[in-house]
């Protein structure tokens, strides 16, 4: 692998999404999930500086020392750091300050990468790779929220092209044997803590859907009085409902007794032929109790992953975030990176139309807390 071109093509597309937004796009954060754009610009800069520059890189001079505390997301074992609700209370420092710093710290990776790089060196670099295209996503779906709730619903990008993906024809359900299969990352190349140990799981026979659902499919769970029907929630999804005067998947708005949803290019008529999306496991599992259906488990997902098309949405399964057998926390500050959420999560398997290239594997657990939704998820039904 050529480091510095890797290197080089991450951190550009990061800038490339970032390109966009005007000067005060990079502040604001409506809620506590959202980070503003420029401490995301900050954080994945800090990142590089933190776990490769300062220990690796000799003479290596820090930029500014206050940075450790502002772009600090959770590792406990690197020091305090701003609470996340108040990220978006960061006017200083400024975008074009943090853009300083990034060029400053790129100039020294850069300097860096081309001297001799151990092996232990060459699998935190792969990791910061990894976790800049993780928060390249991030930034994508916090854009949308941020400009998503602004009351003129203005466009991020006018020109915006999702990937397309084939799901093929028909809509008979995929039929799995029960029996022992293999689950878990194996195989040269990356993949993240989560996805180890392989492992083998046994699965009763079971059926999954070829397709997601649909905004249409969506809809007429909406118009039977979905969200009005306690007997298809569970009782916290119940009380969600209740509590948030929930209606609609996050972004859907009626005008005029028609459906409209805030994308990329703006506020636009809903497509009913897309997946439904940004809708919290809550939703999901009610969706799929009204159709007397289920979700798969991550592990009935990734056994029969190989026999449809995936990588549109996050999809929610039916698995709770827990650890493989075997799983250990690497030691230090980048054992902090996926173990310490391993509670009150469900695993999302797939991709999203925003996840980098490259950047998603049949293997690879993604995980949120029951009621967020802002993230490209999306539903696919099993019996």
């Amino acid at each position: 692998m050529d480091l510095i071109a890797r290197y080089k093509e991450v951190r550009q597309r990061t800038e490339k999404i970032c390109s966009y937004l005007q000067t005060e796009d990079y502040v604001v954060q409506p809620v506590v999930d959202v980070s503003p754009p420029k401490w995301h610009i900050g954080h994945v800069t800090w990142f590089f500086e933190t776990f490769i520059l300062k220990p690796y890189f000799m003479g290596y001079k820090e930029y500014n020392p206050d940075y450790n505390y502002v772009f600090n997301s959770y590792y406990e074992t690197v020091g305090t750091r701003v609470i996340r609700t108040d990220r978006g209370n960061l006017s200083r420092p400024t975008v074009i300050e943090i853009y300083s710093y990034r060029k400053y710290v790129d100039e020294a990776m850069e300097g860096f990468l081309c001297g001799e790089v151990g092996d232990d060196v060459k699998e935190l670099l792969i990791l910061g790779f990894n976790h800049e295209e993780q928060h390249q996503e991030l930034l994508m779906t916090d854009i949308k929220y941020i400009l998503g709730h602004n009351p003129l619903f203005p466009a991020y990008n006018k020109n915006y092209a999702a990937p397309r993906i084939d799901e093929g024809e028909g809509d008979a359900f995929i039929s799995m044997d029960e029996g022992i299969y293999e689950i878990g990352f194996t195989g040269d190349g990356f993949c993240f803590d989560n996805e180890l140990n392989r492992h083998k799981v046994y699965l009763n026979a079971y059926e999954i859907s070829p397709k997601l659902v649909t905004n249409a499919e969506y809809l007429e769970f909406i118009n039977s009085g979905g969200y009005h029907d306690f007997r298809h929630w569970h009782a916290e999804g119940w009380d969600w409902v209740k509590t948030n005067k929930v209606e609609a998947p996050l972004y859907w708005h009626l005008i005029d007794n028609e459906w409209h949803n805030y994308t990329y290019h703006g506020l636009e008529p809903l497509h009913l032929k897309d997946p439904v999306t940004h809708i919290s496991y809550f939703e999901a599992y009610a969706y799929a109790s009204w159709k007397g259906l289920r979700l798969p488990t991550e592990f009935e997902w990734e056994a029969a992953s190989s026999k449809f098309n995936w990588g549109r949405r996050w999809e929610w399964t039916e698995s709770s975030y827990l650890p493989y057998p075997g799983f250990a926390k690497a030691p230090g500050a980048i054992g902090e990176y996926n173990g310490k959420f391993m509670v009150n999560q469900k695993v999302l398997r797939g991709a999203s139309e925003v996840t980098p290239p490259g950047h998603s594997r049949a293997t690879y657990r993604n995980f949120f807390q029951t009621n967020l939704r802002w993230q490209f998820t999306g539903i696919r039904l099993a019996r």
